[in-house]
């Protein structure tokens, strides 16, 4: 299995990275995506993937500023990107989008970039993206019919893979027009929620070509350990409950999803 995005460089995992990723391995996760989500934590992908090179669960990064950071993103930060960018651990911009929850918040006590803001940062990275021929990996919180609308700018009907839309969170009800745009679908704990139907729905509907699993680590931690800090090995569970969904097995979930995650990041195929 392959975590297609999990936040490694968070303090919450401070302490224990080497057992954390060793556990990872015993629930074979082979690999794990590190994001960035400004230049600080991007660059502390690249350290993390430089250093789990050769782990049994190995570290890749992508980089990029997070919508609510999208206000930091100046002319120096985003060649610096680009740089980080053209590290041979990296394979991907991100994480990168459109996030309308926390502009909205009344209870936010610290600056989140406008809306405006967003939508700049967020075509300014598509445009790296494109001028390194790499695939973006898309945050969208209560933005979606607008995130959608500049995917399809961008993307302007060509043929894809163009990236993932990470937690997707859109419903099935937008799902026939992501997976035209030429993205994959990653899924994370909340699948396992017994009253998230429509996350089940998207579960059973996507092709399983176009599926990722995450855990998105620390965050959005599955039952059982629902409360707790999320981590790769518990992939497990995502994995158990979108195979329960589609009427399948565990192992197949896991085989589709780890090819799908190596083709999307041109990754060597795991063991």
């Amino acid at each position: 299995m392959i975590d297609s995005h999990i936040h490694l460089q968070n303090r919450r995992y401070r302490g224990d990275r080497d057992a954390l990723l060793e556990r990872a391995a015993e629930a074979e996760v082979t690999a794990c995506i590190v994001p960035g989500t400004d230049l600080a934590t991007s660059r502390a992908a690249v350290v993390l993937a430089e250093r789990y090179a050769q782990s049994p669960c190995a570290v890749y990064a992508t980089v990029g500023y997070h919508p609510t950071s999208a206000h930091e993103l100046t002319p120096e930060g985003l060649r610096e990107i680009g740089v980080l960018a053209r590290h041979p651990r990296v394979v991907g911009i991100g994480e990168i989008g459109l996030d309308y929850y926390w502009p909205n918040n009344p209870k936010r006590d610290w600056y989140c970039a406008t809306p405006e803001e967003q939508h700049r940062a967020l075509e300014i990275q598509l445009e790296l993206a494109d001028e390194l021929e790499l695939p973006v990996v898309i945050h969208d919180r209560d933005a979606h019919e607008d995130t959608l609308a500049l995917l399809e700018a961008w993307t302007g009907g060509r043929s894809g893979p163009w990236g993932t839309l990470h937690a997707y969170a859109g419903g099935p009800e937008r799902l026939e027009r992501v997976l035209e745009l030429g993205f994959y679908v990653g899924m994370d704990g909340p699948v396992t929620f017994s009253h998230a139907s429509g996350l089940h729905e998207v579960a059973r509907s996507v092709p399983i070509e176009r599926l990722l699993v995450e855990t998105d680590g620390p965050y959005l931690t599955p039952v059982p350990h629902r409360g707790q800090r999320n981590e790769p090995a518990y992939l497990t569970y995502i994995v158990e409950a979108i195979a329960q969904q589609r009427g399948i097995t565990p192992e197949v979930v896991r085989e589709r999803t780890t090819e799908n995650a190596c083709r999307l990041f041109e990754l060597a195929p795991t063991p």
